[in-house]
C-alpha cells in the first residue's frame, strides 16, 4: 500500500479465515519502507510528466515494488498465496471515467516471483462508480462492531451502515494538507500536532476552506491530489500567515468537516474507530473528540492497526477477488452493480 500522503510503502503479511460466514484476520509481519526525498518528489510529480515517461515509470515502480516484497518474503522466510497491491494513485478523476494507479502488476509479479492481484479501482469506474473508497468492504466484514470507521491518511474517508447498506466517501484532505504546510519550514510533518497546537485560528482561511464546493456535494464522492492542488493549495499558499496558525486552522477545518458528517447521521453514543497516520496527531484527535463529544466517542486501536489497516484490507480485497466474491460495493462507489474487482498476474 502506498497512499496519497507519500509516507512510503507499507507491507503487511496477513492471514484470513472464514468460519460460519464470519471473517477474521491477523497481521503476522509488517514493514514500512520510507521513500527517499528524490523518489517521493518523483511520485508527487507523476501527475505532470508526459505519457511515455509515466508509462515507463509505471513499469519501473512495479519492478521496485516487486523487489521490496521479495526482500520482505526472503527476510521473514514466509510463504504467500499472492501479493495484493494497491499501487500508487496518480490520476483519480472518476467524473471522466479515469483512475490510474502506477505499479505494473506484471513487472511486480516478475520481480517478486509471486502471483499478484492489483488494479482494484479500474473496474468499478468502468461500471460507473467512483472507484473509491474501497476499504469499506473490510470495514463491514472485519470491523463491524464499530459505528464508524474513519481513516486519517492523506485524505480522510469514513464508512458506516445506513439503512442496511454500507455508505462511504472521502471527507477532506488531512495529511496531504498538513504536510504541505510543514514543507514551508522544511519539515515532513508536524509530529503529534505539536506545532499546530501552538497556533491560532485564521478565520478567513477557515471560512475559505469550509466553503469549498466539494463539501456540499452528495455522496458517492471521492478526492484526488489534482483537486487538492487546484482548490486547496492556492488558499494556503496565498496566505502570509505563520505555519503554526495555518496548521492550527487546518486541523480545525479537518475536524469540523468530519464532525459534521458524523453529526448528520444522527447516530447517538457512536463508536468511531480511527486509523491512519492522522490517528497519531494528538492535537487533531483532541480537537475532533471535542467536536463530537456530545454524540460520539473516538477509539484509537493498536499501533499495528493504525499503521497497517489499509494495507491489510487490500490484502483482504485480494482474497475476495481470488475466490470471486464481492469486494467493491455499489452502495459506496455509486457503480451500477457490486463487483469482484482486481486483475491477476502470474510471474514469468
Amino acid at each position: 500500500m502506498s497512499g496519497t500522503s507519500l509516507d512510503g510503502l507499507d507491507i503487511a503479511y496477513c492471514y484470513f479465515e472464514k468460519k460460519n460466514e464470519t471473517w477474521s484476520f491477523s497481521i503476522e509481519k509488517t514493514e514500512s519502507i520510507d521513500y527517499t526525498p528524490e523518489f517521493k518528489e518523483k511520485l508527487k510529480n507523476t501527475v505532470h510528466i508526459e505519457a511515455s515517461k509515466l508509462l515507463a515509470f509505471h513499469n519501473e515502480y512495479g519492478s521496485w515494488l516487486g523487489g521490496k516484497v521479495k526482500d520482505f518474503v526472503d527476510k521473514n522466510n514466509i510463504e504467500v498465496d499472492f501479493i495484493a497491491s494497491h499501487g500508487h494513485t496518480v490520476f483519480h478523476q472518476p467524473e471522466i471515467g479515469l483512475t490510474y494507479q502506477i505499479g505494473s502488476g506484471q513487472h511486480l509479479a516478475n520481480a517478486s516471483g509471486q502471483k499478484v492481484i492489483c488494479d482494484f479501482r479500474t473496474n468499478d469506474v468502468a461500471l460507473g462508480g467512483q472507484g473509491a473508497p474501497l476499504v469499506p468492504i473490510g470495514d463491514q466484514l472485519l470491523f463491524g462492531e464499530y459505528d464508524f470507521c474513519l481513516n486519517l491518511g492523506g485524505i480522510s474517508n469514513i464508512s458506516f451502515e445506513n439503512t442496511e447498506k454500507r455508505i462511504a466517501y472521502d471527507i477532506s484532505p488531512v495529511n496531504m494538507l498538513l504536510n504541505h504546510i510543514c514543507k514551508k519550514i522544511d519539515l515532513d510533518y508536524d509530529k503529534g500536532g505539536k506545532i499546530a497546537a501552538t497556533g491560532a485560528i485564521n478565520n478567513d482561511i477557515l471560512d475559505q476552506l469550509n466553503a469549498l464546493t466539494y463539501y456540499q456535494l452528495p455522496f458517492p464522492k471521492s478526492l484526488g491530489y489534482e483537486w487538492f492542488e487546484k482548490k486547496v493549495i492556492p488558499i494556503i499558499d496565498n496566505s502570509e500567515d505563520s505555519v503554526k496558525n495555518l496548521l492550527h486552522t487546518s486541523v480545525h477545518h479537518i475536524a469540523t468537516q468530519i464532525a459534521t458528517v458524523i453529526k448528520n447521521t444522527q447516530k447517538k453514543n457512536a463508536k468511531i474507530l480511527v486509523t491512519g497516520g492522522g490517528a497519531k496527531n494528538d492535537f487533531l484527535i483532541e480537537t475532533l473528540q471535542d467536536k463530537v463529544k456530545d454524540f460520539a466517542e473516538i477509539i484509537i486501536p493498536s499501533e499495528e492497526i493504525i499503521d497497517f489497516k489499509e494495507a491489510m484490507i487490500f490484502a483482504f480485497m485480494g482474497v475476495l477477488r481470488d475466490i470471486n466474491e464481492i469486494n467493491c460495493l455499489k452502495s459506496v462507489t455509486g457503480a451500477i452493480k457490486d463487483s469482484s474487482s482486481g486483475v491477476i498476474y502470474y510471474p514469468n
